[in-house]
């Protein structure tokens, strides 16, 4: 298991260094520092401004490893930054970006757990449901209503909950963020469920399907001829024994938990990492942009390998070689 794991990891970081190069081509070659220097400080500023600005960001060096320049270069510096997570400070207003993200963080993840822990309590137990009277009108309705919670823009999820909850009931507050935790969920509690709503369809048509193929398996059919009933074969042998493809899309998405949800986040006004990306991409804010995007391919990577040890964890069939 441990050569296993060392060789997951290997892969992992020549993935996070290919990231990290492509990053670099992106916005240093496609967009030049000048072109970074403009878009912070305008198109009308004098050359020497845009020069200043460029050294004390950084920006002044050559772009690559050469003559004179094989570690005092912008590709050297920016994997040193990456890899060290001194990630400098924001082109826009020169914040630094490390403390943007640690008070971006306790915002995003008060939204983005007790989602992903109701989003489990409810997808489960419903897809269950709907694969246990398979083939009823429970099951075609069930499929109906996913599709159509599918089908429904989250945009539209959120205009209609803030006009109705918010504007009409008036049982929640439909923008803003307060960490106290006596008005915390007050806050929080309409862009979660709007999220739940947004996200059950998808999470009911996937749950539902890996069930129904777990339930057409030569073991379960023996367990029905032996007379086991149908509610201890859906819980005893369907659901464990479908534990690798749920674990597949529950373990990775655990990670990114971490970097919020940047249509929620902007919409009800909660200062997350995800509101922070937005942000980054509307002001033109190319360091904290590249950062972020770094953050979620190292999230991505940490999600991949969780998941091949989680295998190994519910199904003893698994060896990890």
């Amino acid at each position: 298991m441990l050569a296993f794991v060392i060789r997951r990891v290997g892969y992992g970081v020549l993935v996070v260094f290919g990231v990290l190069f492509l990053l670099f081509l992106l916005f240093f070659t496609v967009t030049t520092p000048d072109d970074v220097a403009r878009k912070a400080l305008g198109e009308r500023v004098p050359p020497a401004v845009i020069e200043q600005w460029k050294a004390n960001h950084g920006y002044d060096k050559q772009l690559f490893p050469g003559p004179g320049a094989w570690t005092d270069n912008m590709l050297v510096e920016h994997y040193r930054r990456m890899l060290t997570f001194d990630f400098g400070r924001s082109d826009a207003d020169d914040v630094l970006i490390l403390d943007r993200i640690r008070r971006g963080m306790g915002p995003s993840l008060a939204l983005t757990l007790p989602l992903f822990v109701l989003s489990l309590l409810v997808g489960l137990p419903l897809a269950l449901l709907v694969a246990f009277f398979r083939e009823t009108y429970i099951d075609r309705s069930g499929v109906v209503l996913a599709v159509l919670a599918m089908s429904v823009s989250i945009l539209l999820y959120i205009i209609g909950a803030q006009y109705l909850v918010g504007r009409i009931l008036h049982w929640f507050p439909i923008s803003g963020f307060d960490s106290d935790p006596r008005v915390l969920m007050r806050f929080l509690a309409l862009p979660i469920l709007v999220g739940l709503m947004a996200g059950i369809g998808g999470d009911l048509r996937f749950y539902r399907t890996v069930f129904l193929e777990e339930s057409n398996t030569d073991y379960v059919r023996t367990a029905r001829a032996k007379g086991c009933g149908e509610a201890r074969i859906m819980w005893h042998h369907v659901f464990r024994n479908s534990l690798i493809p749920l674990l597949t899309r529950v373990v990775l998405a655990i990670p990114f938990l971490f970097m919020g949800s940047l249509l929620l986040e902007s919409f009800f006004g909660i200062p997350g990492l995800g509101a922070i990306t937005v942000d980054a991409v509307q002001g033109n804010d190319f360091s904290v942009l590249r950062t972020m995007v770094y953050i979620g391919s190292l999230l991505f990577v940490a999600g991949q390998i969780l998941t091949d040890l989680s295998y190994g964890l519910v199904d003893p069939r698994v060896r990890l070689e």
